[in-house]
This record gives structure tokens, C-alpha cells and sequence, in this order.
């Protein structure tokens, strides 16, 4: 069976930075390859706002990890940017030798223990925003998260180091939980790059006007948001799901694990295996919102949730 989302960037396509586009052109003369998911951006957006302009007053240190590099960013997040995708709340963490560390060792995992994963991470992930509230702030912080308005760049806090979504958290920091969020979140571009250059829901579907899918493990989890998820965001999830049960189960079958990461990654086995399950069936049910390509995606998630 073919895989359910894309695991390559098509030459030539909107999402290839190296085609001939003048302002990604620009961008590469000017050595200024940071900022160019932003030029994607702004098509994206449609706002008129020079998100790439803005993101070049952002700074990179370049992550080295099996000849890839990420440009892991710095300096303060332009408000034009930071307002665009939902982190008004947040500003760019502090570059410390303690979270170099961790981010080095998490892509380095990947690489050597999950090279499919990694083959997945560096082709869709170029920017890293390691984010923290902003003084004041009371709201919860995300652990890690990616807006299909900004293809290439994951967002992620220090949470992502010890919690494992749907609700697994280690009492312990570990590289290996913030791998699998970086694993995560690599997963929802493929996700996005693959709906938006085929068509997965039917003509006229919107997330404003989609049926609501109850998510009973948010239950209690404030707004409405979080505990209804749209068609759309009930099959990403679906998709993200089936790869981190993928990636838990290669941890599971290590022998070098210590007992308490054992233990969070079966927990958060069992926690996904019971949420992914869930989501396959109530997407089943409503297969009116899907095109034909999207259905075939459907079986195939459903072949792979089987096996799991």
C-alpha cells in the first residue's frame, strides 16, 4: 500500500525552496535561506504582510545533525509573525548549552534509532522555534505545535522534553520525548503539504461549517476547541498517530531504555492506540466530507491502524 501522506517534496512544486521563484531567488542571493518558508507564508496568508521581511530580523543558529542542517531561530519573534500563528503569548527561548543539548541529542536519536522519522523530519522541517511564555502569562503552554500557514517551521517549549500528547508526562526531561514531538510535529507539515496539493475533502468542505468529533480524553480541557475537533484536524491526528505509535513501538523494543522511560512510552502507547482507534472510527462515519483520494487515505490509515 502506498503511504497515507507524502514523504517527499515534489521537485518544482509550490513547497520546493530552490525553484525558480524571484523572492526565494532573492533570499538565496542574499544568503538569507532562514526566511524562506515566510515567502511561502505570505502566499499562504494572503494579507498583504511581508512575513518574510519580518522574519529577517530573526536570527539562525544552524543544528548539524547527519548533514542536515535547522536553523534553530533566535532574537524576538516579530509580532506580524508571532500574531499570524497563534504565539502572541510567546517569545523565542534563550539559546542555553542545556537546551542545545537536548535538541542535538533529539535529532541525533532520530537519525541513528528512527532514520525513516528522520528522513521525514528533514524534509519537511528547515525552522526550529523553541518558544516560552512571555512574562505574565497564565495561559498553559503548549508542548509543541506547527501552523499550515508556515510550511518548514515547528514550534515547541521546554514541555515537549517530558510530555507525550494525548496526557503521558515523565516526571524527567528526556531527548527522547522532545524527539518524538519533533517527530510530531514533522509529521502534521507532511500532513498539511500533502492536503493542500491534493484534494482530501470534498468540494465545499469547510473547518468553519464541519461536523465536531467529541474528544473525550480533553474532556475538562477548557474550550471548546480542544474537546471538538473539525474533520480536518480529526484526520491529522489520525495520521500523526499512526507514525508516533510507530516510533513508540521501535522505543518499546530497545533494550537500553531506563525503567521510567519504559514506562512513558507504554503508557503513551496504550494512551495512542486507544485514541487512534477512536478517531479511525468516527472518521468512518463521515466519509460524505472526503473525495474519493481522501476515502483511499482513509483504508489505508485503517490497514495500518490494524497492524498496530
Amino acid at each position: 500500500m502506498k503511504p497515507a501522506i507524502t514523504d517527499r517534496v515534489p521537485i518544482g512544486s509550490f513547497f520546493d525552496l530552490d525553484r525558480k521563484d524571484p523572492n526565494l531567488i532573492r533570499l538565496r542571493e542574499q544568503g538569507a535561506e532562514m526566511a524562506l518558508p515566510f515567502v511561502l507564508m505570505e502566499c499562504l496568508v494572503k494579507s498583504g504582510t511581508p512575513y518574510a521581511e519580518h522574519a529577517l530580523s530573526l536570527r539562525s543558529e544552524h543544528v548539524t545533525v547527519a548533514g542536515t542542517s535547522f536553523d534553530w531561530y533566535d532574537a524576538e519573534l516579530p509580532d506580524e509573525i508571532a500574531n499570524e500563528i497563534n504565539l502572541a503569548d510567546y517569545q523565542i527561548a534563550e539559546h542555553t548549552d542545556e537546551r542545545r543539548t537536548m535538541l542535538t541529542r533529539a535529532l541525533d536519536h532520530l537519525s541513528l534509532a528512527h532514520p525513516e522519522d528522520f528522513d521525514r523530519v528533514r524534509e519537511f522541517v528547515r525552522g526550529l522555534l523553541w518558544v516560552v511564555r512571555k512574562p505574565g502569562v497564565r495561559v498553559s503552554s503548549l508542548t509543541s505545535s506547527s501552523d499550515p500557514a508556515l510550511p518548514y517551521v515547528i514550534v515547541f517549549s521546554d514541555k515537549a522534553s517530558h510530555h507525550i500528547p494525548p496526557n503521558t508526562v515523565s516526571d524527567r526531561s528526556s531527548h527522547l520525548c522532545l524527539a518524538e514531538n519533533l517527530l510530531h510535529e514533522g509529521t502534521h507539515q507532511s500532513v498539511s503539504f500533502h492536503i493542500l496539493q491534493h484534494q482530501v475533502f470534498a468540494t465545499g468542505y469547510s473547518s468553519q461549517t464541519s461536523p465536531k468529533i467529541e474528544i473525550r480524553w480533553r474532556a475538562g480541557q477548557g474550550e471548546d476547541r480542544n474537546r471538538y475537533w473539525e474533520v480536518d484536524r480529526a484526520f491529522h491526528a489520525t495520521c500523526v498517530y499512526n507514525q508516533l505509535l510507530r516510533f513508540r513501538q521501535a522505543e518499546l523494543r530497545r533494550d537500553d531504555l531506563m525503567p521510567a522511560e519504559r514506562a512513558t512510552f507504554q503508557s503513551a502507547y496504550n494512551e495512542g492506540l486507544t485514541a487512534v482507534r477512536y478517531l479511525m472510527r468516527e472518521l468512518e462515519l463521515l466519509t460524505e466530507h472526503f473525495t474519493p483520494h481522501g476515502i483511499e487515505l482513509l483504508a489505508v490509515l485503517r490497514h495500518r491502524t490494524h497492524h498496530l
